[in-house]
């Protein structure tokens, strides 16, 4: 029998439905729950190398931020809180990230979420950085 998640995603009523941005409004954790924290990750692969294209340094940063996960034997379903950071945000990049977030997530409700524009980040041609907090049972 699965064990129950650690934590429960919601949208309250008298909030707008923010699923199509990919997020969720309310994060609520169990107490007793292990926590999992993730430093910013970025769209480099192994090699440190960054894709001029924001859409491929976000499905990177997701890879990247899988790994991160099941080194501590955590997945995607188990982050509550995620924040975005994105260079040069624009609709079109907002969209970009909602098709990988909605698949990686497998079209399950995602986490909370706040994304932040940013006119730089750590690495030259670096244009998403995330991080994130997980709950485990």
């Amino acid at each position: 029998m699965p064990q129950p998640k650690a934590f429960t995603l919601s949208n309250p009523e008298g909030l707008y439905d923010p699923s199509a941005n990919a997020y969720s409004h309310v994060a609520e954790v169990r107490a007793g729950s292990r926590l999992v924290y993730v430093a910013g990750q970025g769209g480099e692969g192994l090699d440190g190398a960054l894709s001029p294209q924001f859409d491929a340094q976000v499905r990177q940063a997701l890879i990247n931020l899988k790994i991160a996960l099941a080194s501590k034997g955590a997945s995607l379903q188990d982050v509550f809180k995620l924040t975005l950071l994105v260079v040069d945000h624009s609709e079109t990049r907002l969209q970009q990230w909602v098709v990988a977030a909605t698949r990686a997530w497998d079209g399950n409700m995602t986490p909370t979420c706040t994304l932040i524009p940013v006119p730089r980040l750590a690495l030259d041609g670096m244009l998403v950085e995330l991080d994130a907090v997980a709950a485990l049972s």
